[in-house]
């Protein structure tokens, strides 16, 4: 919907709204097993809520596009992800409170291990934990370059931040992350002529890098993804006449909140830690976003059981959450992380919307073959839940006479 046409048409109302995004939801069936991740699991608050509710699948992007973190959270706000594009760089750097100046380029990389050919074995270098992320950090912090300045911060096990600073330098730069272990780094390549000296600068600094990190081990190389500057976009809080706060232990998520305008209240890592933050702030706010991620990385991992076992911590923690008595509630995922092909997919992502008022469909259960038969539809833009949030919100008013 037009943004214009949306921020006519809000009105005042005291209800809450929760919006719960299980990260990387979505799923597959195995060889060995005939139910996605979500299926399987037990899930008898979910399954309650979607009896109660109206459900259906949606889709982050396009149909047949594998989304990204940022986009699929972008669509979800209700953005249309292929207008408002930004790089994970920003989302990083916001994540983290990095103050970014007019014209940086950032970047969000990861530590990785390759082969004595140069080719990637292992995408996230094993997963290392934080304080080895920021000892790496630290090694390659006096790095010099010959036309920009540079800076490098920990985020959150093998992930970092890079900033660009200087003239003429713009974020349309292709990923060198191949995506698939076996090959060779992507060179930094500029999509647009402007970006090429951007191009040669990242390129210095991944060589420089890879020489520091020369014996290291399982990090010892470094991709670079989601190349951007940050946009000047309408905030969320003033489109959907909504004050708005995020709970999110990942600094990325909390960047795609702050890049809208959302309250980021500080959090700790855990489940237990972001339902105490929720429960603690819950008066002072209209609309939370809660984020749960892990589900998302068992997913990446390949690893159904522990995918499964996650959603089935998430569902026992649930009526903990609905005690706060919201009056819409939103349950779904950014994307699809199905353990089967570990890593993104491109499948619609299960979703349910409850309140009084909604018009119950015949879904008895929260899950993909369920949700497919829902009143939501089996793929439906994901832009939708918003709009779909506050009328259940008493939020909108009537359009036209």
């Amino acid at each position: 919907m037009d943004f214009d046409i949306l921020k006519n048409l809000v009105k005042p109302s005291d209800t809450k709204i929760l919006l719960l995004v299980m990260d990387g939801l979505g799923g597959l069936p195995t060889d060995a097993q005939d139910f996605t991740e979500l299926e399987y699991a037990k899930t008898p608050n979910l399954d309650k809520l979607a009896k109660e509710g109206i459900c259906g699948l949606h889709d982050p992007v396009a149909p047949g596009i594998t989304p990204g973190s940022g986009p699929a959270h972008l669509s979800i706000f209700g953005y249309d992800p292929l207008r408002y594009q930004v790089g994970r760089g920003v989302l990083s750097a916001l994540g983290i409170n990095f103050d970014l100046k007019d014209g940086d380029v950032a970047s969000r990389g990861n530590f990785c291990t390759v082969d004595s050919e140069g080719k990637v074995t292992d995408r996230r270098a094993g997963r290392i934990p934080t304080e080895k992320c920021a000892e790496l950090c630290d090694k390659l912090k006096d790095i010099k370059l010959s036309d920009a300045e540079f800076f490098i911060q920990p985020v959150k096990e093998y992930r970092f931040l890079t900033v660009f600073r200087g003239e003429g330098l713009f974020g349309e730069l292709a990923d060198t992350d191949p995506q698939k272990t076996g090959r060779l780094p992507l060179p930094p390549r500029a999509l647009k002529p402007d970006a090429e000296k951007t191009a040669k600068v990242v390129a210095e600094f991944i060589e420089k890098a890879k020489e520091k990190l020369k014996g290291e081990s399982p990090a010892n190389m470094v991709l670079m993804r989601g190349f951007s500057r940050r946009p000047d976009w309408p905030l969320f809080p003033e489109v959907f006449g909504l004050k708005a706060a995020a709970v999110a232990a990942y600094p990325m998520y909390k960047g795609v909140a702050k890049l809208v305008g959302m309250e980021v209240l500080g959090t700790g890592e855990s489940l237990d830690d972001e339902i105490a933050t929720l429960k603690k702030h819950w008066n002072d706010y209209d609309f939370f976003y809660f984020h749960v991620k892990k589900i998302d990385s068992a997913g990446e991992d390949g690893n159904y059981d522990l995918k499964v076992k996650l959603i089935e911590e998430l569902d026992e923690k649930l009526p903990e959450i609905l005690k706060l008595n919201p009056d819409v509630v939103v349950v779904t995922g950014d994307h699809s992380t199905p353990a089967y092909i570990s890593n993104h997919g491109w499948h619609p992502v299960p979703t349910l919307v409850w309140s009084k008022y909604c018009r119950r469909d015949r879904v008895a259960e929260f899950g993909e073959r369920a949700c497919m038969n829902g009143g939501l539809g089996p793929m439906f833009p994901a832009t939708n839940i918003m709009p779909i949030a506050l009328a259940n919100g008493l939020r909108i008013d009537k359009f036209g006479a």
